[in-house]
Formats: structure tokens, sequence, C-alpha cells
């Protein structure tokens, strides 16, 4: 029977927020990593080494970075990239050595299976609690860990359990897979431009962007009035959708129905009518000296849609130990690697309404040749492909 370990609020102090590109949350192969030296140490423990521990789902309740804060183990209360050009906050060269350090609480689900019953269960879960502090997690020191309890959720029958599971994590949000997302992006953009990467798809996702559109009102005003009149309801209905529909898409000159571009033509070009008409002239073709408003641009994808690392890729031949200087080990081969990025979505835990929904959750080790990543159940074939997957700006290293 497959059992699921909950090892609950986790205070960690001094984690690592820097992964690869992206800052702010530790990268997928932290935790998994904690899970694996966990399942190898359950593996020499001789009374419980018929135990397997698999797979990883990370759930955050909290978190803060150090960047500025009171009683906080950063280098400046203020940091400098808040100096700007006031020299009375200024304290010298900003910092060469990246500092990017966070303070996280988070829970991880890992799946487990072996016999665990009885007096055995209290005696795996205590060595769990000594185990798990003695570990260092994402770089960061375990402070406290809240509880850790088994359940054992094999099938529908047993939706009291997952309940009960899922009621330890709220409020918590767990991170999902969405490298699909990515994917799709990219066959877009593909399709409007040939020369488009994959890190430019990469980019929609996490950038901030504004475009301008011209200035509306007074088109908005004229269409929504066309509502109240009673002749050809039915067209004005439809020339107002088609304008609600433009509007919620980025701005794009090309893009501006047909219907309503016909529908301007119509109107008389009179003096009750010369502003309307100069303002839908100047939405058409804008200029340098048109008067615009700054427009945020939504995501490929609806949700919280975060960048992550999700592994490596080689870059690298793998070398006998002995053909590389300075490694960790004597034994181990080494392969030089760069860090994979994907798409990731943080969800609230409330939306885990079955077991298939829980197995989703856990991410899992994936190994290609020289792709070493980290993926969910859920992520599909077309997303599969390695290839697929966002890598660093250059892959030139001849």
């Amino acid at each position: 029977m497959t059992r699921y370990l909950l090892i609950n609020h986790v205070q960690v102090q001094g984690a690592n927020a820097v992964a690869g590109f992206t800052w702010g949350f530790p990268a997928i192969t932290h935790f998994l990593g904690f899970a694996h030296n966990l399942a190898r140490k359950v593996a020499k423990k001789d009374c419980f080494n018929d135990i397997q521990l698999y797979g990883c789902a990370v759930i955050a309740h909290s978190h803060q970075v150090h960047t500025y804060a009171f009683n906080q183990f950063v280098q400046h209360r203020t940091t400098a990239f808040q100096y700007k050009e006031q020299s009375k906050y200024k304290v010298g060269t900003p910092p060469v050595i990246e500092e990017g350090k966070m303070d996280m609480n988070i829970s991880l689900i890992i799946a487990c299976d072996g016999n665990i019953g009885g007096d055995r269960k209290e005696e795996f879960i205590q060595w769990l609690k000594t185990n798990c502090q003695l570990q260092r997690l994402a770089g960061g020191t375990i402070l406290e860990i809240g509880s850790i309890e088994l359940f054992s959720i094999d099938n529908e029958q047993n939706s009291t359990n997952l309940r009960a599971l899922i009621r330890q994590l709220l409020p918590g949000f767990v991170l999902l897979d969405r490298s699909t997302y990515l994917e799709k992006r990219f066959q877009a953009l593909q399709e409007k431009n040939s020369k488009a990467e994959l890190f430019d798809a990469w980019m929609d996702f996490i950038a901030l962007k504004q475009k301008a559109r011209p200035v509306y009102d007074l088109i908005n005003h004229h269409l929504s009035g066309l509502l109240e009149k009673k002749s050809n309801n039915d067209g004005n209905h439809q020339l107002f959708n088609l304008w609600q529909q433009h509007l919620d898409e980025p701005y794009d000159q090309a893009a501006i129905p047909e219907e309503l571009i016909s529908y301007f033509r119509t109107i008389d070009d009179n003096k009750a009518n010369k502003k309307l008409l100069e303002q839908w002239q100047s939405y058409c073709e804008p200029n340098e000296n048109t008067d615009a408003i700054w427009e945020y641009v939504n995501k490929p994808e609806p949700g919280f849609l975060v960048p992550i690392m999700t592994g490596f890729k080689a870059i690298s031949p793998v070398y006998k130990n002995h053909e590389v200087a300075n490694t960790r080990d004597n034994e181990t081969d080494v392969c030089f690697v760069e860090a994979v990025h994907s798409i990731g979505e943080w969800q609230g835990v409330h939306r885990i309404k079955d077991v298939n929904a829980l197995k989703q959750s856990l991410w899992n080790y994936h190994y290609e040749d020289n792709w070493y990543l980290c993926r969910q159940e859920n992520v599909s074939e077309l997303a599969g492909n390695p290839e697929n997957i966002a890598t660093s700006l250059n892959d030139d290293y001849s």
C-alpha cells in the first residue's frame, strides 16, 4: 500500500534563494535532493531498509527573502539596489559576492512503500524527526519541524485521509510543473516568427511587460452608446462585443476588427463627429505624437506562474575522476552541466481533490542522455522532450 509521508511546516533559515537565472525561491532540485538523501539514509538503516522513499511534493506556506528587514543576517539594512542616487544611504561599493538567502516555512510530501505499522511506525517517525533536522535544506538550517505523519491514501475510498492531509497543509501553495505552457507558447511564437527562440517564450511568462494603446475614451463612449439605440440592436451589440474583445488583447494595429473599420467609414464627417473620427484615425494609425495609455500585458496562460529551475543539461562528456582536478571525491565520474529552466505554477493545496492530483504533484528524477531533470507525472509527451525546456542564453561552448 502506498503511503505518503508528510513533513509538515519545516522552518528553514538561510536557504539559497538563487537558482540559475531565477531569484526568490530554491530550485526544485534542492527539495528532491533532500528527499533523496533521506531515502539513502533509510536504505542504510538495518531496521528500516525495506522502506522505500520516492518523489517529493513542495508546499510553501511563507517565505522572507533577506533583502530589507530588521533582525535579519544581511550585510546592511538598506540593500544596494535601493541606494539609487541618495548618497546619504550609501555605505560603499555593493558586494561582489551575490547574497541570495531567505527564510521559509515549507512542507514536503514524500511517497513511501514498505511495512510501516504498529510500534514500528512511531519508531520510524521519531527516527525521521532526528535525521531530518541533521540535514540541510536548500543550503539552509532546519530550525523546527511542526510534525511528521504518515497517511495511507491508495484509492478514492481513502478520501477522508486525503482531506486530513490537505487540512494539515492549509494555507499553502503546491508547486506544479507547467512546461507544457512553455512549449505551447513557443509554438505560437514560431508560427508568427520562425526566428523566435525558446528564451523569448520563457520571458513572456516571467517579464513584467507593458504596451502602449492609443487613447480611446471617445471611441469607447460612442460604441457604448450604440447599445441604447433601438435600431439595428443586434448589429450594435456585435460591434460592441468585437470592441471589448479587441480591448482584452494587447494593442495590435493589425488586429483591429475589420467590422469596426468598416463601421467608422460610414460615420458622417461633420463637426459633431470630428473629434471622434480624429481619435479613431489616431487609434488605427498612431505616431510618436499620439496620446497613449500603458497597459500591462497578461501572461500567455492564467495562474500564479513563476520561472523555475528544473535540473541540469550536460555541456561536456563524462570524465573519469582522475581527469578533472579539485573534485569533491576521488571516485565519482565528473560531468560539467548548466542549469535547465522551465515554468511552474503555485496552486492552492485545496485544489488537490483526489489521489491522482496528489500523485501528479510529486516531483521525480528523470534522466535522458545528457539531461538530468525533475518532472511530474502530468507532463505530456510533447512537453516531455527535453529540447522543449529552456536552457542558457548561450549554448556555444566551443
